[in-house]
């Protein structure tokens, strides 16, 4: 078994287009959400989110790539070349054959679809773009990222809604891990506030009118949010034999399924997830400084998730640090968990505990330490990340610093 290590990050979100901003956005406790600003806006009932206002595409590449890229794939690109840049990986011919990628997505190129759409049925065209199957096909993205760094190994997208960059994630971690691979870029990207995306979104009636207040008693729902966030995930040995910096060690994952219900989440099947994680990095529950909750803020998410907390950590829980960043950059569905993990490294390499924004009062049914409205200075030196999804599909992450 060899040891894992990130030595690469990059982002693209509402916060900031880089990874020291989002990081500066997390200490500062800004709220990146606000007016959505996209065709048919005004027909929504829903009218905010964490939306990625002054994205430049065509700054960032030519006309035949921008044919070929819907938004989602723009911001893993991006994401990804900042993480390489970071690491200041060289991709030989060998190390090429050992190096892939694995992203997670919940709805793929879904602005290609609803523009689709509109042309089809709105607009009465017979026709759309020849290139709509590879710019909406969920393996777009990593397929992509995979081509521009000539990473033959495995490359493919898992799509387990609201998990799906955790599952990402732990499964390049544990093909590093296992030798099946030497280096890997994972994490995961979403861009799914156009109509169809939110109007869809609307029907389940979890979406807040107003902001995103993770574990607070006047909590009303979620709020979405777009972006990416990309890592390279290295082995160990091969990262200290070229000198490169690393950021953190990946030290745990689980994931489990609740086999319940489509929707409502399960607290067994959480706190299975969480015990499985610490199991595997070999920590008991009190080696934990840090939590990053799933923190969605709605109603039944955070209730469940503070009584498998709870369940977990025992009577130390209620002091333990758990915040939600999504109070702050908005649930990314598919690619939430990745930015997440910036925050747990933030934890980690500089002492800093991002905040829950929008706390008002506390719920009782969630006692928790939710870190309200102020970054805090703490000493942590392993920390948790969850991602609980519809479907009952759990992954949690285990960070520790080097």
């Amino acid at each position: 078994m060899h040891r894992v290590v990130i030595t690469g990050a990059g982002t693209v979100n509402a916060l900031a287009a880089d990874v020291s901003g989002t990081l500066e956005g997390f200490r500062a406790g800004r709220v990146a959400i606000g007016a959505l600003d996209f065709p048919e806006v005004e027909r929504l009932s829903v009218r905010i989110g964490a939306q990625i206002h002054d994205w430049d595409g065509g700054a960032r590449h030519s006309r035949s790539e921008l044919a070929l890229y819907d938004r989602v794939t723009q911001f893993a690109l991006e994401s990804a070349r900042q993480a390489m840049e970071q690491s200041g990986l060289e991709v030989s011919e060998a190390l090429a054959l050992a190096s892939g990628v694995v992203l997670g997505t919940g709805a793929g190129g879904y602005n290609t679809i609803d523009e689709s759409y509109r042309a089809v049925h709105a607009q009465g065209k017979n026709r759309v773009h020849p290139f709509t199957i590879p710019r909406l096909m969920h393996n777009a993205a990593a397929a992509h990222i995979a081509i521009r760094y000539g990473l033959k190994g495995p490359a493919f997208t898992v799509s387990t809604a609201c998990a799906s960059s955790n599952h990402a994630m732990g499964l390049a971690f544990q093909m590093v891990r296992s030798g099946a691979a030497r280096a890997m870029l994972t994490g995961g990207a979403e861009a799914t506030l156009c109509f169809g995306g939110i109007k869809a979104w609307e029907g389940l009636r979890v979406m807040s009118p107003d902001g995103c207040r993770p574990f607070c008693a006047t909590r009303n729902g979620m709020v979405q949010g777009e972006g990416a966030a990309v890592f390279l995930f290295e082995e160990y040995e091969h990262a200290r034999a070229r000198g490169a910096e690393v950021l953190a060690e990946v030290a745990g994952f689980s994931m489990t399924s609740d086999a319940g219900d489509i929707v409502m989440p399960d607290r067994d099947g959480a706190a299975r997830a969480m015990r499985g994680a610490l199991a595997d990095a070999g920590l008991a529950p009190e080696a934990i400084g840090y939590v990053n909750a799933h923190g969605t803020a709605t109603a039944g998410n955070d209730r469940v998730e503070a009584a498998a907390l709870a369940e977990v950590f025992g009577p130390s829980f209620a002091r333990l640090p758990v915040s939600s960043t999504k109070s702050m950059h908005g649930h990314l569905i598919g690619a939430t968990s990745a930015v997440e993990l910036l925050a747990a490294i933030m934890a980690l390499r500089d002492g800093v505990i991002a905040p829950t924004m929008g706390f008002e009062r506390a719920d009782p049914d969630c006692p928790l330490d939710v870190v309200p409205n102020e970054a805090r200075q703490a000493r942590v030196s392993a920390v948790l990340s969850n991602a609980f999804a519809f479907g009952g599909m759990n992954a949690c992450m285990v960070l520790r610093a080097i």
